[in-house]
Formats: C-alpha cells, sequence, structure tokens
C-alpha cells in the first residue's frame, strides 16, 4: 500500500482555471491518499484494471505530512485548512490522526480526529501548531507521542502532542529563548540544534525524566549539549558575536485617533527581536540594565508576510551585526507563531497596520534610549520590501536609507504577471477575498491594490535607495520593482540596483547570496 498527499491540479478556493504558484503556498488545498503497491518484478496483467487512489481525508480541506507510529495504528498528519479555508498562503496548523489497520476496508470512509485544533490566541500560552516539516519517524516510544519542531511567538521550539489525549506539551527548556530545531528521535532520546542570533547552532540531546512513561514525558526533559571539533569558528567570528547579545522586546499595541481599533485577537503585544552591541564594561543603567552602545540601527523586516523572524543563528544577519549594526527583527502582528486571530487580522490591512507596528517597535527602542532616531535604515525582501518601501514613503523622515530584495512595490501592476494573484486579492481584501477574486479585475481592484501599495507613496520618498532584483522572479517579477526605481528616479532620486540574472525570488544561490550582503553592507556604510 502507497500512502501519498495530492493536490488537485487547480485551486478549487479560488474560482480560476490557471494553475496557481505552489512554492510557500500552503492555501493550496490537498488530500492523503492509498493505493494498491504495484509489483514491479512483474507486468500489471492486461485483464486488470489499474488500481484505483483512494482518498483518506474526506471533510478535510488539506492534509499534509502523513507519518505512521511505529507499531502501524496510527497515521497522523498536519492540516494547513485555516490556510485554504481562509485563501492566506500560510496560517496555523491542525493535527490530525486516522486509526489504521492493514485489513481496514479502504473503500469505507475513515474518520479523520482531530487531535490539536486551530488555535485563536496566544494569550493562555500555546499560540498553536506552526509546523512545515515532520521527521520520517517523529515518535516517542510509547507509540502515541508526535514530536516536531514548531514557532512559539518569536521563538521556534520542540513540541510533543500525545496523539490519544491531545495534550501538547513543550519538551524544550521553558526558559530559553533561543531556537530549537528537531534533527531526530531515537527510542526517548532526541537529537536537535540550538542557536541564537549571537550563537551559532549546538547539536544537543535530550531525554525525558525517569523510566520514559507517558506521564515523565510532560516533565522537565534533561538536555546536554555534543561537542562537535569541526563546528568550531574562527576566533574573530567568536570574538565578535559573543560581544552581542539580543532581547525579545514586547511591543503594546497603541490606540489613537488615528489607528483602528484592533480587532480581538490581535490587542495582544507583539514581538522585536532587538540584537545589539552593549557599552561593556559592566555597565549598567539605574534599574540595573545593561547599557545599550547606539550604534546604527538596521530593521531588519521578514516577508511573507505571514512567516516570522526567529531567534535563530543566521550568517547573514552575523555579518550585519559585525559590520556594526544593532539590529531590529519586528514580528508585526500577521506573523505566524501569535495565534489565529492575529494572524488573520493583517489581511485587508496591509501597507497599514504592518507599518504601525513597525513603527510603534521603532518609536519602543527609540523611547528606551537603546537607538538614535537619526542612524536608522530598513532592510526587508518580498513583503518585507513592500514593508520597506512603504516605511520611507509613509515615514520619509525616520530612516536614512532604505534597501529592498525583489520588493512588492505594485500590487495593480503586479496580479497580471505573479504566479500567485490570490496573494494580490487576499492580503488587499481579507476575509472577502475568495469571493472577489477574479482573473479580470475590476477597476474597483486595481484601485483597492494600488492604495494598498508603496507606489502609491512614490512621491513622498526622500532617501536614497538599494534595490537587489532577480531576473526570473516569477513570484514578484523584476518589472515590479523596476517600476518603483524609475519613479524614484524621475524624481531625481539616488537609485542602485543589482540585477541577478540567473536568480528567482530567494536570491539564494550561494555566490548571488554573498555578492548580495557584500552590496548591502558596502551600500549602508555609505550612510553610517
Amino acid at each position: 500500500m502507497l500512502i501519498f498527499v495530492g493536490w488537485t491540479s487547480y485551486a478549487s478556493n479560488f474560482t480560476t482555471p490557471r494553475r496557481l504558484g505552489m512554492i510557500y503556498c500552503y492555501n493550496r488545498p490537498c488530500a492523503i491518499y492509498a493505493v494498491e503497491a504495484p509489483q514491479f518484478e512483474r507486468k500489471w496483467p492486461k485483464s486488470k484494471s489499474l488500481p484505483l487512489a483512494i482518498k483518506l481525508t474526506d471533510g478535510v480541506s488539506s492534509a499534509l505530512l502523513p507519518r505512521f507510529s511505529p507499531d502501524g495504528k496510527i497515521l497522523a498528519f498536519l492540516s494547513a485548512k485555516a490556510a485554504v479555508d481562509s485563501g492566506l498562503h500560510n496560517a496555523t496548523n491542525s493535527l490530525y490522526c486516522l486509526s489504521w489497520s492493514p485489513q481496514a476496508d479502504l473503500a469505507s470512509k475513515l474518520q479523520a480526529k482531530e487531535v490539536v485544533p486551530v488555535c485563536l490566541s496566544s494569550r493562555g500560552g500555546f499560540p498553536g501548531i506552526y509546523c512545515g516539516h515532520l521527521i520520517s519517524n517523529p515518535w516517542l516510544s510509547d507509540n502515541c507521542t508526535l514530536v516536531f519542531s514548531s514557532i512559539w511567538r518569536s521563538t521556534q521550539v520542540i513540541l510533543a502532542t500525545n496523539i490519544e489525549s491531545g495534550k501538547v506539551f513543550r519538551i524544550t527548556p521553558p526558559d530559553s529563548a533561543a531556537s530549537w530545531s528537531l534533527l531526530s528521535v531515537q527510542k526517548d532520546l532526541i537529537f536537535a540544534v540550538v542557536s541564537s542570533p549571537v550563537s551559532p547552532p549546538t547539536l544537543m540531546i535530550g531525554h525525558p525524566p525517569n523510566d520514559g512513561s507517558a506521564d515523565d514525558f510532560e516533565k522537565l526533559w534533561s538536555w546536554f549539549d555534543v561537542s562537535v571539533p569541526f563546528t568550531k569558528h574562527p576566533d574573530k567570528v567568536d570574538s565578535t558575536l559573543v560581544s552581542r547579545k539580543f532581547e525579545i522586546l514586547q511591543v503594546p499595541i497603541l490606540c489613537s485617533a488615528n489607528r483602528e481599533s484592533p480587532s480581538k485577537g490581535s490587542d495582544e503585544p507583539f514581538e522585536a527581536i532587538f540584537v545589539f552591541s552593549p557599552i561593556g564594561n559592566g555597565t549598567h543603567t539605574n534599574e540595573g540594565r545593561e547599557k545599550i552602545k547606539q550604534s546604527p540601527l538596521l530593521l531588519v523586516l521578514h516577508g511573507g508576510p505571514h512567516s516570522v523572524s526567529l531567534t535563530n543563528f543566521s550568517r547573514t544577519n552575523a555579518f550585519l551585526l559585525a559590520s556594526g549594526f544593532n539590529l531590529l527583527h519586528v514580528n508585526y502582528r500577521g506573523s505566524i507563531g501569535f495565534g489565529e486571530q492575529a494572524l488573520q487580522s493583517l489581511a485587508g490591512n496591509v501597507g497599514r497596520q504592518d507599518v504601525e507596528d513597525i513603527l510603534t517597535a521603532l518609536d519602543l527602542v527609540i523611547g528606551k534610549g537603546y537607538a538614535d532616531p537619526n542612524r536608522v535604515a530598513v532592510f526587508g525582501g518580498s513583503h518585507g520590501g513592500f514593508l520597506t518601501s512603504h516605511l520611507i514613503g509613509q515615514a520619509p523622515d525616520r530612516f536614512i536609507t532604505g534597501v529592498l530584495r525583489n520588493p512588492v512595490c505594485n500590487l495593480s501592476s503586479m496580479v497580471g504577471v505573479t504566479d500567485i494573484p490570490d496573494w494580490c486579492f487576499v492580503e488587499a481584501y481579507g476575509k472577502d477575498a475568495l469571493s472577489t477574486y477574479s482573473e479580470i479585475p475590476s477597476e474597483k481592484d486595481l484601485s483597492v491594490f494600488y492604495q494598498a501599495s508603496p507606489i502609491a507613496h512614490a512621491h513622498k520618498v526622500k532617501v536614497p535607495t538599494l534595490f537587489l532584483l532577480g531576473a526570473q522572479d516569477r513570484r514578484v517579477p523584476i518589472s515590479n520593482g523596476f517600476q518603483y526605481v524609475q519613479a524614484l528616479r524621475a524624481r531625481g532620486l539616488e537609485v542602485k540596483v543589482v540585477v541577478f540574472p540567473d536568480d528567482c525570488h530567494p536570491i539564494d544561490r550561494p555566490q548571488s547570496e554573498f555578492e548580495t550582503f557584500v552590496n548591502i553592507g558596502t551600500w549602508l556604510k555609505r550612510f553610517f
């Protein structure tokens, strides 16, 4: 028997005959199927019809990553139904299972049981499941406890779920602000990697207390680091990182006459990761906090927008730190890891709510004395580039320069050429997108797209900008960035453009990534 995931040729949640983009798009309906395995040692008899695939997950709009328990009695799988049902490209996951028996009659419908539903709010602690990958054998020895990595606000943790009870518990240290990634499970030993913005990855082994019974799995696990000689870094790298620190800041939602009242679930504080250089020499404030050197501040904005910046190690961010910058990563409302209501609040409000959140986070670090308001730059790619171009237009006096990598600059021109036109409708219209979507956008649609776009504020931009564009990008075609470039140049502003002829949206080929950050570092050094 073969078990596999299948996607329909056309996204049934949007009224379109075209095939929409797949990568990074969890809002495409899919299901788990079973089919009799062919016998390759002999030809399939002509008299016998080919085996039919049987759908196992009727009634669930999304079924991903199926995993059998070691005893073969449980088939667990994740679902992105919140994304499929809303149209958002990413959303909170739910966890399901099927009771399985090799003798089961698959013609009779199996009933999928929801083990962990979509979590609406993170107010109670657990924010929901945000997991894009399951290892091949994610089970502990009791055959019913599933282990996986998941986003928990601005960190990644390792969670375990008892399939029978539905209990979810965190097995990485609750006081750890670093991010953890699951590598392997061997009986009741867990192999993982932990890192932080100022600590490169370290291999760890974890085990439950006592005899590893189901009750013990929920108790505090013990973790030990594994010394791996070849992961040692040059002294210069270690000395640079050891002199930096990071903090997860809680950013309250501000209400004013110019801002709409937050919707239910989106009124909770969001977070920002501040990575900085202390002054050193044990200097502290009157409140006992370590004093922070007011190095130039670089806002680093994630894309998506339903993605997240994590407290893990990034060599490119380490390069920016080593170049003399403090970094502020803002997980504005709409980021994953904070509950479904906060995530859904951004759809229909892009270019407003996310921009306001970023400026609120910037005001917070300036108000704390962590940053000089006259020495701030901003950098982002994709939706992060969308936000960068919005910020230098909507708040033109707050930034020295902007760096944009494959940015979304004009939704009204992007919608006709991108492989994900549904994204334009969902982020501009919100909950009405599924019924509004059309392959022939109306005049009203194009007006809504334009008003949500950075191009609507291009006439207010004052600062020099650096654009990094992938010529093979089908997600945000290069024409979108060039339209904004020409608008800025027409106003006499300085714009530098670097085109990567063989790169698509991520610009992540090794040579291209290297050249990207050399250009970014060189550009920023001009202004600080």
